[in-house]
């Protein structure tokens, strides 16, 4: 018999799987924690967008609130490694051991050097594994320097300008056969060989399809719940092969079907989700967070329409460039447009929109996170811009007294704290 689940059921069970339905932990952050985090979300997305912070820290921020990022940086760069870089949703870091079953079903002709002359790039392959063989880990620019390479970037690659060695290098990338090191403090990637990575990589056990019930079990463990569509989105893999692996995993009794009232597609828990009795979280989600990498499943979850604007002109953005979903409890209230201004060490809220349907402690909740966030990316303010609907009530919120660092304000809870830490100001152009 399937079970019937209510929405709220659903959204719980989300939650859960993602980490997000507990109050977060009180005392400092541990790189175990950090790891059991990473561990359960399964991959986070990279992103060079540094308005708020890179976007791979802002899921562990969401979830386990003031931790160190250079927790991550040990992470990626100490063996063993705990995550590694490769494609996935998008470029992300993930967890090794998912890299070789990727290698099967990642194909990104698009990237790299595909439309290169043959004889051209196997040259240029060569040269630069003889240099990463021989050589420490190095950047695009720091192996074009190496090898005297005089080009000028390409600027019809997809506006990417990069040149030869930089389009090579990602197409080695995309092989499996370089990976990242490291990351320079402006982002770059720092090349190295694969092995000197993983060296105990192991081609995957099985077939393709073996690899693909591997992938597609760990997404939905990272979902709880989901569609065929959702569980195939995660890792980026193929929906018509993903529908062939669901139906495998259900008779493996690691996937179970379910209904859910109000929705018409055809829905699977995974065997190890739970359902909290209750969703108590708060958090700031990235734009680029694993909770919302899938629009059709956010909205039909939470009723929450969600669509990055930063490639859309100024003049056209409803809500903002970088725009925050503010998770409450089991809801998405509201929604804000950040920046952080390193110089006047200030965090801007350059826009504040509650949800129709937003409880009446959305703007005292709101204004806890963002003092927190402020905390963690050591900032002193918080400036609320008089842009959005919201904008008031959260301006007054974090005039009052505010939380200590770190602390949860449970709802209906007087805040406490410094006063005097907000600003409603009207933008300078």
């Amino acid at each position: 018999m399937t079970v019937s689940l209510s929405l709220s059921q659903a959204r719980r069970i989300a939650l859960a799987a993602q980490g997000l339905a507990k109050v977060r932990p009180t005392g400092p952050v541990t790189s175990r924690a950090v790891g059991r985090t990473f561990a359960r979300i399964q991959l986070v997305q990279i992103d060079s967008v540094n308005v708020v912070a890179r976007s791979h820290y802002l899921p562990f921020f969401s979830r386990l609130g003031n931790y160190d990022p250079l927790i991550l940086q040990s992470m990626a760069s100490r063996k063993p490694r705990k995550m590694m870089e490769y494609w996935a949703h998008e470029a992300s870091f993930i967890r090794p051991e998912h890299f070789q079953d990727l290698l099967v079903w990642q194909k990104r002709a698009w990237v790299g050097a595909h439309r290169l002359d043959p004889a051209v790039r196997q040259d240029m392959e060569d040269r630069i594994l003889i240099a990463l063989t021989s050589g420490p880990p190095m950047t695009a620019s720091e192996l074009t320097a190496e090898l005297g390479h005089d080009e000028d970037p390409d600027r019809d690659n997809w506006g990417w300008n990069w040149n030869i060695v930089k389009r090579v290098l990602e197409h080695l990338f995309e092989e499996g056969r370089i990976s990242a090191a490291s990351r320079t403090a402006q982002f770059e990637r720092k090349y190295t060989l694969t092995s000197r990575v993983v060296p105990d990589a192991q081609p995957p056990e099985g077939d393709a399809e073996a690899s693909l019930d591997r992938l597609m079990d760990a997404a939905a463990r990272a979902h709880g719940i989901g569609t065929v569509r959702c569980f195939s989105d995660y890792f980026r893999t193929p929906l018509k092969a993903g529908t062939g692996s669901v139906q495998r995993l259900v008779r493996a009794g690691r996937l179970e079907r379910v209904s859910v009232r109000g929705w018409d597609r055809e829905t699977f828990q995974h065997v190890d989700a739970t359902l909290p009795r209750k969703a108590a979280g708060r958090a700031l989600l990235s734009p680029f967070d694993s909770l919302v990498f899938e629009r059709r499943r956010l909205e039909e979850l939470f009723g929450f329409h969600y669509r990055i604007e930063i490639y859309t002109p100024a003049a056209k953005r409803r809500f903002g460039y970088y725009v925050l979903p503010f998770l409450l409890r089991e809801a998405i209230v509201a929604r804000v447009d950040l920046k952080a201004d390193r110089i006047s060490r200030q965090l801007l809220v350059r826009s504040a929109f509650g949800e129709m349907d937003a409880p009446a402690d959305t703007a005292v909740e709101l204004a806890a996170e963002l003092r927190l966030m402020a905390t963690w990316l050591g900032l002193q303010e918080v400036v609320v811009w008089p842009a959005g609907d919201l904008a008031g009530a959260l301006s007054e919120a974090l005039a009052n007294d505010g939380p200590a660092p770190g602390e949860y304000v449970q709802p209906g809870s007087p805040l406490r704290g410094e006063p005097g830490n907000v600003a409603l100001v009207s933008p300078v152009d």
